[in-house]
């Protein structure tokens, strides 16, 4: 005589929030906020339309979440470099070199999510992204006008600006080695108009 061991049933799998955010920040950065559709979303959170709509609202509230997620964990960490206390040349070359780095970190979503966004189709998604982007520039241009204030529009433009292009250049495919190179020589140009600005 045989006996059948029953399955144990065990409660379902919960939806983990946080989970979600992760997954569905690497949708939005590897695919671009167009994209990636609802369908796209539900099927990487294993959730049906109705529980996605009850748990984000909509797929453009979803996405200001995980620019929430992204300033804080995943982006480049502006204010912390910046307000490290080191040489105002030194601070912005790192700035740029961690920038290069943290947009090549992953070969599946490169480049910088924020600038990805600010030219989604999607105006409140472009809105969000904008609004991440703005904050951004305002520390930069803060940070520098403490050390010299009537360089800070020109200087704080310059560095946006090579952050863009990087950002740009590694969705392209550029590589972190060449990524690093125009970092450097950035930080290298700042460097030189700081010394003479104070001379």
């Amino acid at each position: 005589m045989t006996t059948k061991t029953l399955p144990v049933r065990g409660r379902p799998r919960r939806f983990d929030p946080e989970q979600a955010l992760v997954t569905a920040q690497h949708l939005f950065h590897s695919k671009g906020y167009d994209g990636v559709s609802v369908t796209d979303l539900t099927k990487a959170l294993g959730i049906n339309p109705p529980s996605f709509y009850a748990a984000f609202g909509s797929k453009a509230q979803l996405y200001a979440k995980v620019l929430d997620r992204y300033f804080l964990v995943g982006g480049v960490p502006i204010e912390q470099i910046l307000s490290a206390g080191l040489p105002l040349a030194e601070s912005l070359a790192q700035l740029l070199e961690q920038a290069a780095r943290s947009y090549a970190a992953d070969p599946l979503a490169t480049g910088c999510l924020v600038l990805q966004g600010t030219h989604s189709n999607d105006a409140e998604a472009r809105e969000a992204a904008c609004g991440y982007h703005r904050s951004a520039q305002d520390v930069i241009r803060n940070s520098i006008a403490e050390h010299c204030p009537a360089q800070a529009d020109r200087l704080a433009d310059f560095v946006c600006t090579t952050m863009a292009g990087l950002s740009a250049s590694a969705r392209h495919g550029q590589s972190l080695e060449r990524l690093l190179a125009t970092a450097r020589l950035a930080g290298e140009a700042l460097a030189q108009v700081l010394e003479r600005d104070r001379t």
